[in-house]
């Protein structure tokens, strides 16, 4: 399938170079790169070749022809838990990105729907990181999607995770409260979770989030936990656990060293990066859902293993749980 990648620049951005607005809204090529990709022809602005040294104005359409350009490598593996004339839900790898975004068109979960299971437009009903593996709701119909939606978003669904965090856990459950905002560093996605019990003091832009917490084994430098997220904000259980110095396994972004997701976008992940996160991707698992069915009505429940290289690193058959801590 061949992809339209257009976007508007906002009033906040106008006066910017091109490849600096590019480079900051899109991390995966640098400023350089992103002049290279003017050079070769292929950003238009306003419907017209953009030149290099472009300054932008608010309301500008930037399209980016992206044809014949390779996408990373992704893990293509997911599998069909239930398949209706309203549902599906799937069991999705630890590499796949559930969406175009990015990089990411054909390489992805939708894509992959789309052009090998005849599903003519899937809608996603939660959404898991390229990196988190397990349950995902695509709804067949735009009705079967609001009613999820609504379930969703009345917290009326029970979602429970498994996740691989770094560190002796506390043997006692627990529920985080706190806001969670953009942190406002040098990496855009990054979020910031801070602790308020009383939700009281409600930062700018802050979103209340709350996480139940709760460890299931010790695996010596590594603990096997599960994440019931009351809340369902963006990237709350890995901001979470960084806050309390609990990060996942093989997190890039939210990792004990601010330096590995930069590294990791411009591909310059080293040996020794590669053998402190253990993992090649986020040890993350969506191992559990409980919601309604759509038209039904009926319960419909959810509960998935550990996938295979998070079952490695436990059972001690993968090196990265011999190493000492971080």
């Amino acid at each position: 399938m061949q992809r339209d990648a257009r976007l508007h620049v906002p009033a906040g951005a106008a006066g910017r170079p091109l490849a600096d607005f590019l480079a900051a809204r899109f991390t995966y090529h640098t400023a350089a790169e992103w002049i290279g990709q003017v050079a070769a022809g292929r950003i238009a602005v306003n419907g017209r070749p953009a030149q290099p040294d472009a300054i932008l104005a608010a309301g500008d359409t930037i399209a980016y022809d992206t044809s014949g350009l390779p996408e990373p490598p992704v893990d293509p593996a997911f599998r069909i838990v239930l398949d209706d004339a309203a549902l599906l839900v799937i069991n999705k790898s630890g590499n796949l990105p559930c969406h175009p975004a990015g990089r990411y068109f054909n390489h992805t979960l939708w894509a992959l729907l789309k052009t090998h299971h005849a599903v003519e437009t899937p809608i996603f009903v939660n959404r898991l990181d390229r990196e988190t593996s397990g349950l995902v709701v695509v709804a067949r119909t735009p009705s079967a999607a609001r009613a999820c939606r609504t379930q969703f978003a009345s917290r009326d669904v029970r979602k429970r995770y498994v996740a691989l965090v770094e560190g002796a856990f506390p043997p006692t459950a627990l529920t985080t409260r706190g806001w969670l905002m953009a942190e406002g560093g040098a990496v855009r996605k990054r979020r910031l979770f801070t602790p308020d019990p009383g939700a009281a003091n409600r930062p700018p832009a802050g979103e209340w989030a709350e996480t139940g917490l709760r460890l299931i084994a010790q695996h010596g430098p590594v603990a096997e936990i599960e994440a019931e997220p009351v809340t369902g904000r963006l990237h709350q259980i890995r901001a979470t656990l960084h806050a309390l110095g609990f990060p996942v396994v093989g997190d890039k972004l939210y990792g004990a060293d601010p330096g590995w997701f930069v590294r990791f976008c411009r591909g310059e992940l080293d040996a020794a990066d590669r053998l402190r996160l253990r993992l090649d991707r986020q040890a993350l698992h969506a191992a559990g859902l409980q919601f309604r069915h759509p038209i039904s009505g009926c319960p419909l429940v959810f509960d998935l293993p550990l996938p295979a290289d998070m079952l490695a690193l436990v059972s001690g058959r993968h090196p990265g749980v011999r190493e000492s801590a971080i």
